[in-house]
């Protein structure tokens, strides 16, 4: 029997404000454990929260941004359960009244566009953070408790772990750019809960679904959901059943384990807080808010193709990353050709931030040396493979791209007379490659060329090897 994959997510996004949700502590990561807190967010008998202002606006743009229509009076309600890293046995979230509904995301899957609908963006607080020691013992860090999160909650919309892929770079790239999280998923800034249930091809009736709480990586999010289906489809092929349950995903393992039965909402027995006022967004707040949108990643990727001409796939990749975006806007504002700026973008600095496990926002050299490394091969100053050396370079010690050329001696030799002399000594030792461009192997020619650049230390124009190659051929 075929069966279908039905995905619902549930992110969560720590909001880049600088102070806590209900309190004045630090929300700054990496510090001493139990160092930013307070009476507010330890719970202490008397303590009473004060909403944050600049959390709701974060809210209500990312709202806004993923086309949501914003409750205008809403209010925060106490979700009650017992974690050791939840001081107050309870967590400030938000049950029927959340801030944003009925939002979407367009995505592209192959050619085809699809609308991913999202239910609900609602506010609340972050819990600590539990230390396992190696002994067995458990410590608990405080720090982040009542950090402001917002979690966005999807409709069942996603058909496929690719799919919650595209979705999942879609609301970081959103995120990133109306600059409301750093999205930095090592630090769990960004996280995700994944519901997976499967059916018989053709059902419209949804089966049980299971939830992997606190995926922190698109990786681990494919993964997860790849192994779930596989795990729930072989279940029912045996004849089994599928527990609602929550279980945790072992990345290392590649594999999930139950760890409770599935809550629903009765369970955490849902109240109004009494300590915090209603809600309220005015006229004034929202309109504040809409005009401060920047142009969204979809945008941007349109106007890429439109102005730049760019391909669809190309734009996608740059846009995916705001810091990219705005680091390749910088280098064609001089002039230099779009299409070789976004190559240079998106495979050589690409493949070597992935290897040095950078961020976009951390490449170390301006935008206009990478326009004018662009410049120098355009201009036939350098060859392709000498632009590779400079970038190596500008990575470990940025500094302007012709002092490196000259520093490395590595200006292209365009001398007609000097590759002569060169072209006609590797033809004389290669009689083999004569006779097969003689027997119409154009692949000769590639071979010639190749053995030309080797002599000349890579330095050789190849457009004028690959034409003095031939006319030497041709002539014997």
């Amino acid at each position: 029997m075929n069966y279908e994959t039905v995905v619902g997510l549930e992110i969560h996004s720590e909001l880049s404000t600088v102070t806590k949700m209900y309190c004045g502590c630090a929300t700054s990561f990496g510090s001493e454990p139990n160092i930013h807190c307070c009476p507010v967010c330890l719970a202490m008998p008397g303590a009473l929260p004060v909403l944050n202002k600049t959390a709701v606006e974060f809210a209500i743009k990312a709202g806004l941004a993923m086309n949501c229509a914003i409750t205008r009076s809403g209010k925060q309600d106490r979700k009650n359960y017992f974690y050791p890293d939840l001081p107050k046995a309870y967590q400030i979230s938000q049950l029927d009244t959340p801030l944003c509904v009925g939002g979407y995301i367009d995505i592209t899957v192959g050619d085809e566009v699809k609308r991913i609908r999202i239910n609900r963006i609602h506010i609340e607080e972050d819990a600590g953070k539990l230390l396992h020691e190696a002994g067995g013992g458990t410590l608990v860090d405080f720090n982040r408790g009542g950090t402001p999160l917002i979690e966005i909650v999807t409709e069942p919309d996603i058909r496929s772990s690719e799919e919650a892929r595209l979705f999942l770079e879609s609301v970081k790239a959103i995120l990133e750019y109306i600059e409301v999280s750093d999205c930095k998923m090592e630090q769990g800034s960004l996280r995700c809960d994944v519901n997976v249930s499967v059916r018989p091809a053709g059902q419209t009736e949804f089966g049980t679904r299971t939830e992997m709480k606190n995926v922190n990586s698109f990786r681990s999010a494919v993964r997860a959901i790849d192994f779930e289906s596989k795990r729930q489809i072989e279940e029912l092929e045996y004849g089994g059943t599928i527990v609602q349950e929550t279980r945790k995903w072992n990345d290392d393992k590649g594999e999930s384990y139950p760890m409770r039965g599935k809550e629903e909402a009765q369970d955490y027995r849902y109240f109004p807080d009494p300590d915090l006022v209603q809600i309220v967004v005015d006229d004034e707040m929202l309109e504040r808010i809409k005009s401060s949108l920047p142009e969204l990643p979809d945008a941007r990727k349109a106007r890429y193709v439109g102005d730049y001409g760019l391909t669809r796939y190309d734009a996608e990749q740059i846009t995916n990353s705001r810091c990219l975006a705005d680091f390749f806007e910088k280098a064609v504002s001089g002039g230099v050709s779009p299409k070789a700026v976004g190559n240079w973008i998106i495979g050589d600095i690409s493949k070597i931030l992935n290897e040095k496990s950078m961020e976009a926002g951390d490449i170390p050299f301006l935008p206009e040396q990478l326009a004018k490394l662009v410049t120098l091969i355009e201009e036939g100053v350098i060859s392709n493979t000498a632009g590779k050396k400079v970038l190596d370079e500008l990575f470990e010690n940025p500094r302007d791209p012709e002092l490196i050329v000259k520093e490395k001696g590595l200006v292209q030799i365009s001398d007609e007379g000097a590759l002569k002399a060169v072209v006609v000594q590797i033809i004389d030792a290669n009689p083999q490659s004569v006779a097969d461009y003689k027997a119409g192997k154009e692949k000769a020619v590639t071979f010639l060329v190749g053995q030309t650049m080797r002599a000349t230390k890579g330095q050789g124009n190849p457009q004028m090897l690959n034409k003095l190659i031939k006319e030497e051929l041709d002539s014997r």
